[in-house]
């Protein structure tokens, strides 16, 4: 069972991880570079969403996240 000391920790995983992009990420990049499990990415997405410190576009039928609201441009 997660903990929320868990899942606010993963929060800051990724928001390091958003931080230190040049780019949006999509979320199997996000995925992988955290190293975490679809559920513990999610839950910390959802954190961080909540407090309205990441965003998400879709473009292609691929889900980005970024820090900060930007148009994904290809």
């Amino acid at each position: 069972m997660m903990i929320l000391e868990t899942i606010g920790e993963n929060a800051g995983t990724v928001w390091r991880l958003l931080n230190a992009a040049e780019v949006p990420l999509t979320i199997p990049e996000l995925k992988q570079q955290a190293g975490l499990s679809d559920h513990d990415l999610y839950a910390a997405m959802g954190w961080l969403a909540r407090e309205g410190k990441i965003f998400f576009a879709e473009k292609d039928g691929s889900t980005w996240v970024s820090l900060f609201p930007v148009n994904v441009y290809f």
